[in-house]
């Protein structure tokens, strides 16, 4: 077999050569292909509703408790040490019953002093009135001058004023006295206690708290938005909540103008009217009152799209089909239902399913439009 020659090794690789140009060429033309043509944009199936305005007036629904409209705090008039609180919350007292007492040592020592000034000044008098009477039948007589009848008169008036004044001490003394025991000033029931036995007390301080017996009110800690959107006169339909079937009839007497500093809502106090006899006092309430019917949007909760501390929903512009987000606010909420005030108008399409996979300026398909 003959041997082959460079030449001919270099004429056999030639057309190997040719075919690897001729698709390293083609790869280079549908690459420079792929690269002018630009991407298909995506376009997603959304459903959307069309928006409209409407009357709400909603019924909205209160937890709250039954307190008594008036409440006493039983304090003591003066300082002292408790030596003996004879209630407990949730004990019924009676008007004039004893609730508490003072150690009376330092009362008693004082009565005893201020009785004893009035029997000295009380001998006083009783020897000047006796050195007057002798003096005026001496001085009737011309057996004593001017004088000395002038003084003995001026004595007894003196111990005459000083019977007057220890008599006063005395009756304070008896006062104070008496303020060592603490009676209760009304029936009813005790809510709240203060200070333990072998405490000392200033005047004033709260010992015992009686709740009242007779009007009792339903007591609820209400929301900014649904204090501002009750009626004028508002009627609450209260119910026991563990037996709906006990029900009483409500009329907010008292509005707190101050919200509380933790929780935002206002302290709103309704006056049962006829209540039932289990409607007793701390007992746990349901109210329901209907709100004014005001011009709102509603819009499914499945449209809310939350962005940091705010929310928003995705509007489509109908000529070019891409998808905005739009803040809006939010009035009141549950699982099903957004009220919005502000943020939308009538004949917005909002997209109401899929809105977790949108973004800014996609294109989307609206499926069906919702009413």
């Amino acid at each position: 077999m003959p041997a082959e020659t460079p030449d001919s090794l270099r004429q056999g690789r030639r057309p190997g050569a040719a075919v690897f140009a001729a698709l390293a060429a083609l790869v280079l033309v549908s690459a420079c292909r792929r690269a002018e043509e630009p991407p298909v944009a995506e376009v997603r199936p959304v459903r959307v509703m069309k928006i409209e305005t409407r009357a709400i007036g909603d019924t909205v629904t209160l937890t709250g408790n039954v307190q008594a409209q008036t409440e006493i705090n039983q304090s003591f008039r003066i300082d002292g040490r408790l030596i003996e609180r004879s209630v407990e919350i949730g004990d019924r007292v009676k008007q004039g019953q004893l609730l508490a007492r003072l150690d009376p040592l330092n009362e008693e020592t004082a009565l005893q002093s201020a009785r004893a000034q009035l029997a000295a000044a009380q001998a006083q008098n009783v020897e000047a009135r006796t050195t007057h009477g002798r003096l005026r039948d001496l001085l009737a007589e011309d057996a004593v001058s001017r004088a000395s009848f002038d003084q003995a008169e001026a004595l007894l008036q003196v111990t005459q004023s000083q019977v007057q004044t220890a008599q006063s001490q005395v009756t304070l003394a008896q006062n104070r006295l008496n303020y060592t025991r603490l009676y209760a000033d009304a029936a009813g029931v005790v809510t709240a206690r203060g200070p333990e036995a072998g405490e000392v007390v200033q005047a004033g301080r709260m010992v015992v708290q009686v709740a009242r017996e007779g009007a009792r009110d339903a007591v609820f800690d209400v929301p900014a938005q649904v204090k501002n959107s009750a009626p004028p006169s508002t009627e609450i339909a209260v119910t026991l909540a563990d037996d709906p079937t006990v029900a009483a009839r409500g009329q907010v007497r008292e509005v707190s103008p101050r919200a509380d500093p933790v929780t935002g809502t206002f302290n709103v106090r309704v006056r049962l009217v006829d209540p039932p006899v289990a409607m007793r006092l701390g007992t746990t309430v349901t109210g329901r009152m209907k709100l004014d019917s005001v011009p709102a949007i509603d819009i499914p909760a499945s449209a809310l799209n939350r962005a940091g501390a705010g929310a928003s929903v995705w509007v489509v512009d109908p000529k070019t089909g891409l998808v905005a987000a739009r803040p809006i606010e939010v009035r009141a909420f549950d699982a099903a239902r957004v009220q919005v005030t502000s943020g939308l108008s009538p004949g917005d399409l909002v997209v109401t399913a899929g809105v977790q996979a949108l973004r800014p300026g996609q294109k989307v398909r609206i499926l069906e439009a919702a009413q």
